[in-house]
């Protein structure tokens, strides 16, 4: 049962994450035969608060 965690920053529409979703349970199908139905996608969302580049967190930035 393939399991696939992401990190990204928060900010992305219930139908972008339900895309991603679907695109990465496409891919782990595709690409290792894993049957869809045993493939696990978790999202895990980080506030642009606790999400720094280059010294500064990604609010501060405008991202």
């Amino acid at each position: 049962m393939p399991l696939i965690q992401v990190q990204l920053m928060e900010g992305r529409t219930d139908e972008q994450c339900a895309a991603l979703i679907e695109a990465l349970t496409e891919a782990a199908h595709t690409s290792i035969g894993a049957p869809r139905e045993s493939v696990r996608v978790t999202l895990i969302e980080i506030p642009k608060t606790h999400f720094g580049i280059a010294g500064k967190t990604a609010k501060a930035l405008g991202r």
